[in-house]
């Protein structure tokens, strides 16, 4: 980022303002606090690959897209051992994946997001973001698929990034609980690409 930034200004015109100007110094405040935080960004990941190198539960959760060592350690600590989840749907309402509605008499309000584990949840939505911005994988496809409908549709990509994270959940369970990495097949190119783990099943549940 810094790199674009300095290389824009080496090729822009620059404007008529002197090196003391508030403006020069307010935005020479930013690029440092941007470089700042890129260090500490840094620091934090070399950190967190210090502390998981010998866990392989934190090694298999990185074999997925989207998920680097910052992440799983989230995950990690704030999931504890996934095996003690003997089914997918009690990690996912862990997470916080689970639908919700308030019910007073007759009255009964629209079915939303639990507001449990936002942690988790904000760690997989992270996760998810990542994943569908890297090349083809079985998460960034169910986004396409799920955006084909309305691609401007500023609230159904809300909903596209919480069903891709709500996957990346079931799949995290399900490698835990298996001891597999999470791998990837690439089939005719003619046809979706999918990533399987131990047979041809979708990790939200449904088959294609």
């Amino acid at each position: 980022m810094l790199k674009d930034i300095y290389y824009t200004a080496q090729h822009s015109i620059a404007l008529p303002l002197s090196h003391d100007d508030l403006a020069v110094e307010t935005f020479q405040l930013q690029v440092r606090r941007y470089h700042e935080l890129t260090q500490d960004v840094q620091q934090l990941q070399n950190r967190s690959e210090e502390v998981l190198q010998n866990n392989p539960d934190c090694h298999r959760l990185q074999t997925m897209p989207g998920i680097g060592p910052i992440i799983s350690l989230i995950i990690m600590a704030e999931s504890g051992d996934l095996r003690r989840f003997c089914h997918h749907k009690q990690y996912l309402a862990f997470c916080g994946f689970n639908l919700t509605s308030t019910q007073s008499g007759q009255f009964q309000s629209r079915t939303k997001m639990s507001k449990r584990g936002n942690a988790m949840r904000y760690a997989y939505w992270l996760a998810a973001v990542s994943a569908i911005r890297q090349r083809e994988n079985s998460f960034k496809f169910k986004y396409e698929r799920y955006m084909a409908k309305d691609p401007v549709n500023a609230d159904l990509k809300r909903k596209a990034y919480s069903a891709i994270a709500a996957k990346m959940a079931r799949v995290a369970h399900s490698l835990i609980k298996r001891g597999e990495d999470y791998r990837g097949l690439s089939q005719n190119r003619h046809t979706w690409r999918r990533d399987l783990i131990n047979g041809p099943w979708d990790p939200m549940g449904s088959r294609r």
